[in-house]
């Protein structure tokens, strides 16, 4: 691997790892302000539809400049949404305005994370030779997967009493800030800064591509019409309705872990963020196992979606007294050891499909260009399924009840997918044998 590469993941493992913190922070910030429990997934909401607004131009907008350049750039969009964050305090608002400039807020950070996304995939096909780009998309993808679990946790830890008082004993940081999940964001800033330091060390790659398309209007009909393709696709369509579906669970599944920590087990925030961290660690556990599951088998791993969903509805019978205790420790092992089922089954069935999704996008547009629409359809069932889990609690639905929906939900959702599937199929049984087959932009190539 060469240096630069190096430095390009360092700078992936710190910009994620603050991606991750800050959602733990920013909602702390929230509960500072006194804002109401559904303005958190509120906040989740922003960031999403950054993703979504922008689809059709961060490609564009990243192969138009220098990666690092873009990177730096996207970096310091995040530390300035994390600014306007702690800064809140000297616009003069009342409290409710400054609970929607914390969501706007945390939405800037989500256009820099938009825009980061197209560049940080780019730049390893640009620095490393065709023969290592398995293992350099495996490391980023690694970094990335370590930075949920470590930033979750981390961003608990911050704004735990114990830390939260050490941060703010020091003068420097309390003539600067002077709540616990300020001095959280505070730090996050820096992390968020030292990203951006080491993309400015990233090396020019002396790679440029082709004028790209600067008319808006133009920009959404050709992304239209990728979306188009790979939904029109019979394997793509599959694969794509299962990572839509896992993305918009996950996120709205944080959302649940974190209320259920609170109400049910009687957490912090901090505490919860644990609770997170486990889960996510599920998630790799899963992928593991997963990796060796062939490409062709795929769609056999579909039912474990339907075990994860039922899985969930099982939160609601556990509570804090499930506990054992270990070097004077008190372990909720209940919560946690069905945490780790959940990701487990999780991660197990969604990497498969996740890989099959690349293949085929690979397949029919290009690397680029099935990322950008699978960013879209992800990020957008994240608006939706957010927005009914806010709508949940604006109604006071009680955890419990949330819980019982979204698991049932989600199960029947792979039900109808696992049938969609089989009709597919049955329409055309040579599907499974077109999978591992080349033909790199055909579909691209016939659109244009």
């Amino acid at each position: 691997m060469k240096r630069g590469f190096y430095i390009v993941m360092a700078a992936q493992a710190l910009s994620s790892l603050a991606d991750n913190a800050l959602f733990i922070a920013a909602i702390a910030l929230i509960q500072q302000l006194q804002g109401p429990d559904w303005m958190a997934p509120m906040m989740k909401w922003f960031f999403a539809a950054s993703y979504v607004l922008l689809a059709a131009f961060v490609g564009a907008f990243s192969d138009s400049f220098p990666k690092g350049w873009v990177m730096f750039l996207t970096n310091a969009i995040k530390v300035s949404g994390c600014l306007l964050m702690f800064f809140y305090a000297l616009f003069g608002l009342d409290q409710s305005a400054q609970v929607v400039l914390v969501c706007v807020a945390y939405g800037l950070v989500g256009i820099g994370a938009a825009a980061y996304s197209p560049a940080k995939y780019g730049i390893v096909t640009e620095m490393l030779p065709p023969l290592d780009l398995v293992k350099g998309n495996g490391w980023i993808e690694g970094l990335t997967v370590l930075s949920i679990i470590f930033g979750t946790v981390l961003g608990g830890v911050l704004v735990s009493p114990s830390v939260s008082s050490w941060l703010l004993s020091h003068p420097y940081i309390n003539n600067l800030v002077h709540t616990p999940a300020e001095a959280a964001i505070l730090v996050i800033t820096v992390v968020y800064a030292l990203a951006a330091a080491c993309n400015l060390m990233i090396p020019a790659t002396h790679i440029k591509y082709p004028a790209q398309q600067k008319n808006p209007a133009k920009l959404i009909k050709a992304f239209a019409g990728y979306v188009k393709i790979l939904w029109k696709d019979k394997i793509g369509q599959i694969s794509l309705a299962v990572t839509t579906l896992f993305w918009g669970a996950g996120a709205t599944l944080q959302l649940i872990v974190i209320e259920w920590g609170r109400n049910q087990l009687g957490y912090r925030l901090d505490q919860a963020s644990i609770l997170m961290g486990i889960t996510a660690l599920g998630t790799v556990v899963g992928s593991i196992f997963a990796s060796r599951v062939p490409l062709r088998s795929a769609l056999g791993v579909l039912p474990l979606g339907v075990v994860m969903g039922l899985t969930v509805l099982l939160m609601p019978l556990i509570d804090g007294s499930w506990t054992i205790h270990i070097f004077g420790a008190s372990i909720p092992w209940a919560a946690y050891s069905l945490l780790i089922i959940i990701g487990l089954t999780s991660g197990y069935f969604v990497v498969p499909m996740n890989a099959l999704l690349q293949h085929r996008g690979h397949v029919l547009l290009s690397a680029g260009h099935s990322i950008a629409v699978q960013n879209f359809n992800e990020q957008l069932n994240i608006l939706l399924m957010v927005a009914v889990y806010t709508l949940m609690l604006w109604l006071n639905m009680s955890i419990g009840v949330i819980i019982a929906i979204f698991g049932i939900l989600v199960a029947a959702l792979m039900l109808l997918i696992i049938h969609w599937s089989k009709l597919n199929l049955r329409h055309d049984p040579t599907l499974i044998e077109q999978i591992g087959q080349d033909g790199h932009g055909s579909a691209l190539k016939d659109c244009h």
